[in-house]
């Protein structure tokens, strides 16, 4: 079956107001930007996102949150998005944090078809006791907090009961992709995308080089493309746009002079 959509417009053109969706990317390593750009374009809002941070420095998810459109977050980082604090602490968006490794994994589960598992992450705190706020009432006071939830203990360990993620749509990026949905992500961009894509219902993936079925090794696939609805190949000048969050270099060495 041939996924390819002509265009990012295209490929989101489905998404209504409200849809939940999951995002792939870290900071800003393997966000699929352009298929952000084309919901912004579209002007959809209302949006329940998940994703492991928010976007930064105006780019991927932070396009969205800056307009509005973004409803509820969940993930696991804000790290040094002002404006998502500054909304989030002033009550215009609801935020579910949580422990890193249990998003991941809620992702996974949720597109494996795991309803819940339990982990030992967060017993003992808010995570697990209830109280994290979710949504602030802009005058310092909580007006939604995070249920309690179930612990239970195995073989003398407590762990905390977890529910897998399923979203409406997946926006991923990858570095090569097939006709077919195969993709193949490049070093640290294989960090939440497939998970992302697993747990869209309808998934969509821009792609930095569209290549045709089977030129792809089958061993070297990391999402098969069962999970993938749509793809869309990105332009190279889009494949090269590529931010970078912080950016440090090294004072050069100093060089030694040898005199006779």
């Amino acid at each position: 079956m041939d996924k390819v959509v002509a265009t990012a417009l295209e490929a989101v053109a489905d998404v209504p107001d409200g849809a939940t969706l999951a995002v792939g990317g870290f900071g800003l390593s393997g966000v699929p930007n352009v298929l952000i750009q084309a919901l912004y374009e579209r002007g959809v809002s209302g949006l329940g996102v998940v994703s492991n941070n928010c976007g930064a420095m105006e780019s991927g998810l932070a396009v969205l949150l800056a307009a509005g459109r973004i409803a509820r977050v969940t993930g696991s980082y804000i790290g040094a998005n002002k404006e998502f604090a500054r909304q989030y602490l002033a009550g215009e968006l609801e935020v579910e944090m949580i422990p890193q490794g249990t998003l991941a994994e809620r992702l996974r589960a949720g597109g494996a078809g795991i309803p819940a598992f339990f982990t030992p992450a967060g017993v003992g705190t808010q995570v697990a006791e209830g109280g994290l706020p979710w949504r602030y009432d802009g005058n310092g006071g909580v007006s939604l907090a995070s249920p309690p939830k179930e612990v239970r203990e195995f073989d003398g360990t407590e762990y905390v009961l977890e529910r897998g993620i399923r979203t409406d749509y997946a926006l991923v990026r990858a570095a090569r992709g097939d006709r077919h949905g195969n993709l193949v992500f490049n070093k640290s961009t294989r960090n939440f995308n497939p998970l992302a894509a697993m747990a869209g219902r309808i998934t969509v993936a821009e792609v930095e080089e569209l290549v045709e079925p089977g030129e792809i090794d089958p061993d070297a696939v990391h999402l098969p493309g069962i999970f993938v609805q749509r793809v869309i190949a990105l332009t190279p000048e889009q494949a090269a746009d590529k931010k970078i969050e912080q950016r440090t270099v090294s004072a050069p060495a100093a060089r030694e002079t040898v005199s006779d």
